[in-house]
């Protein structure tokens, strides 16, 4: 646990010292890579998506749509440039469509 400081920090500050000290940021970004895919994508490529997985710099979507699979994959670069603006940071480097 963090030391108690006796400035007074706001809430967010207080949050983001909580999550760097305890080392929790990489499960964060897998958590906030998995609502932009939901919020990007929308609900029809969403009903068609089993799973996602970030590991290290390469996301993994898991789509039971082979002719979605195949579509997807023409823009994988413009998928990737989207969802690194969106999380604010190059995450993903990688895009893998199973």
């Amino acid at each position: 646990m963090a030391k108690r400081n006796n400035e007074n920090l706001s809430i967010a500050d207080a949050l983001k010292e909580f999550v760097e000290t305890n080392k929790l940021e990489k499960g964060l970004d897998k958590v906030h890579v998995a609502e932009a895919w939901a919020n990007l994508m929308g609900n029809g490529v969403n009903n068609y998506t089993t799973a996602i997985q970030l590991e290290r710099d390469t996301l993994y979507v898991q789509l039971s749509s082979s002719v979605l699979r195949e579509e997807l994959s023409y823009g994988k670069e413009k998928i990737i440039k989207m969802l690194n603006e969106n999380l604010g940071k190059d995450l993903i480097k990688k895009l893998i469509l199973r």
